[in-house]
């Protein structure tokens, strides 16, 4: 079964890839640009993939781990490949040279599975510029997100209203900027976006804002598992407070090797199913 009405409902199923050829070869984000020299310790990076993957298990996710491939050196980020709007999947166009070849691992995936998608064939659009709402779905303007793709998403997800929000340059996806959480609140790093912008989001949540050291860190992106449940990194101590104290349970999981290539829970995960 493939659904996904919003970005906060109960996980159930969810499509990940471990990160055993993780590694900066050539930069293509600002995050990597910071740990060029330093790079990612592989060993590390599998130990927190793994401690992330049985983290979802124990909360009853179903976990559908992708063989990696030598040469796909980003293939930890399932999210940007492809994204679920209501029962309907679909696969990204990169913009990425580097990054093409991730979409055929998931293709072969949903082809041997007899699962439905579509192949989005207009130039470019990414997962990670792409969160769902009941009635809404936000797409970040981005580098990687094109205002074509999103008339063509127009087009597929007729009832559902698109919302495009301009990223600011230096921002990779939407989701490092914007996260939805509950039918009411949505975590945002102010900074991110226009003024006009941020007045459209103001008439839909309320806005938990991350500070620009927690968005460095990937603050906005977590990962909601349902039942006002979140899992987020321990090194994002403010948003975890903030969020603790309006009553959702936080779950810490190390993931700071992972984050140096710029993505973390949310950009690890492609959910295929949540109810």
């Amino acid at each position: 079964m493939i659904n996904q009405e919003t970005e906060y409902g109960v996980l159930k199923k969810v499509i990940v890839c471990p990160p055993t050829y993780m590694e900066i070869k050539k930069v293509i984000n600002e995050t990597q640009k910071h740990y060029e020299n330093e790079n990612i310790d592989v060993a590390v990076a599998v130990t927190e993939h793994e401690n992330f993957v049985a983290v979802l298990k124990s909360h009853n996710v179903e976990v559908i781990e992708l063989e990696p491939k030598p040469q796909l050196n980003e293939q930890v980020f399932t999210r940007d490949i492809g994204f679920v709007i209501n029962k309907q999947a679909f696969l990204a166009k990169m913009q990425r040279e580097i990054r093409k070849p991730e979409v055929e691992e998931v293709e072969k995936y949903f082809e041997q599975n007899d699962l439905s998608y579509k192949k989005v064939t207009v130039p470019s659009i990414e997962g990670g510029d792409v969160i769902v709402a009941p009635d809404h779905v936000f797409v970040g303007l981005s580098e990687r997100t094109t205002k074509q793709a999103v008339k063509s998403l127009e087009l597929e997800v007729p009832n559902k209203q698109i919302i495009p929000l301009t990223l600011r340059d230096d921002i990779l996806h939407l989701d490092c900027a914007f996260n939805i959480i509950s039918e009411k609140e949505a975590l945002i790093y102010r900074e991110a976006f226009t003024k006009e912008d941020m007045d459209i989001l103001k008439k839909h949540y309320e806005l938990i804002e991350v500070t620009e050291e927690e968005q460095f860190t990937l603050g906005t992106n977590v990962l909601s598992i349902g039942n006002k449940t979140i899992l987020s990194l321990p090194e994002n101590k403010q948003v975890n407070t903030e969020l603790r104290k309006r009553d959702y349970t936080i779950i810490e999981v190390p993931f700071s090797e992972i984050i140096k290539s710029g993505g973390s829970f949310r950009c690890c995960t492609m959910p295929i199913e949540r109810l």
